[in-house]
């Protein structure tokens, strides 16, 4: 039953299919026919979805370069009693897609804020990987910067998760191969959709068929932990970046590794005698 003008209406999150629209769950599709407005990154995409379960309603347009914009209008429709659906392409709202700053706003505001289960590409890759799910990370798209990559690949004591784009797969592929050749991988194709297809081989195998074979769809790699020592490393050198900017700051350096040493678990001695031989 929709919200009326009397009541404090409610934002609803609901994830949609990230790729067969029979993914959708009974509960988004309820609050999706109830819904007085659907908040949606895409008007035409999401058409597509309600026409495929034969719903009506009311679109508004909310994606990444207005929904700042929107927050106001969708927050003072709340407040008048609608109940708002809020949707993104595909998947769940907010994970590297719009939505965060309506929920903020309707938090902020003390709003009634509602957040449904359903399919998300980053879970269903990390469980089709066969890596290691007990600790992992979502880290968005990959870093452009071949330095920050590689800095995130040597310092990841855990399973990462990660979008990528097609055209950039294969040269993201060799730099991991070129850091790890045996660093575990998967790389998840289309998921949900006829075309599905996950490899799952060493950095530098998977570097090779992607060379010879460039991707096409929607792409999430699933990225193996670091080995301990290229952990440790990676930690290593994070802290002896943070002591010398103390440093630089004019701090005393004894003074200054053992703040980083209590900050990073990395021995004071070991990090006083680095930053030395750096500066000699």
């Amino acid at each position: 039953m929709r919200a009326n003008s009397a009541s404090v209406g409610r934002l609803v999150v609901c994830p949609t299919p990230i790729g067969n629209l029979k993914d959708v769950t009974l509960r988004v599709l309820a609050t999706l026919a109830d819904a007085d407005v659907v908040a949606c990154e895409d008007t035409r995409h999401t058409r597509v979805l309600l026409a495929r379960h034969g719903i009506a309603a009311p679109l508004l347009s909310v994606h990444e370069h207005n929904e700042r914009a929107r927050v106001a209008e969708v927050l003072g429709r709340v407040r008048a009693g609608a109940l708002v659906a809020l949707v993104s392409d595909a998947g769940t709202p907010l994970v590297s897609d719009p939505g965060f700053a309506l929920v903020r706003g309707c938090i902020a505001a003390g709003l009634p804020l509602e957040v449904l289960p359903g399919p998300s590409a980053v879970v269903t890759a990390l469980v089709a990987s066969g890596l290691p799910a007990e600790r992992w990370r979502f880290v968005g798209f990959l870093p452009r910067s071949r330095a920050e990559l590689r800095e995130l690949l040597a310092g990841a004591s855990e399973t990462l998760v990660a979008f990528e784009s097609p055209r950039r797969l294969a040269a993201t592929l060799e730099l991991l191969a070129a850091h790890d050749p045996r660093r575990a991988l998967a790389v998840c194709r289309e998921l949900s959709k006829r075309h599905e297809e996950v490899r799952r081989a060493g950095a530098a195998e998977l570097a090779e068929h992607y060379r010879a074979n460039p991707a096409r769809g929607e792409l999430v790699l699933v990225i193996g932990a670091a080995t301990p020592a290229q952990a440790s490393e990676a930690r290593v050198r994070e802290a002896l970046a943070a002591l010398a900017e103390l440093i630089d700051a004019g701090a005393r350096p004894r003074a200054a590794a053992g703040v980083v040493a209590r900050l990073t678990g990395v021995r004071a001695n070991e990090l006083y005698r680095a930053q030395t031989r750096a500066r000699r």
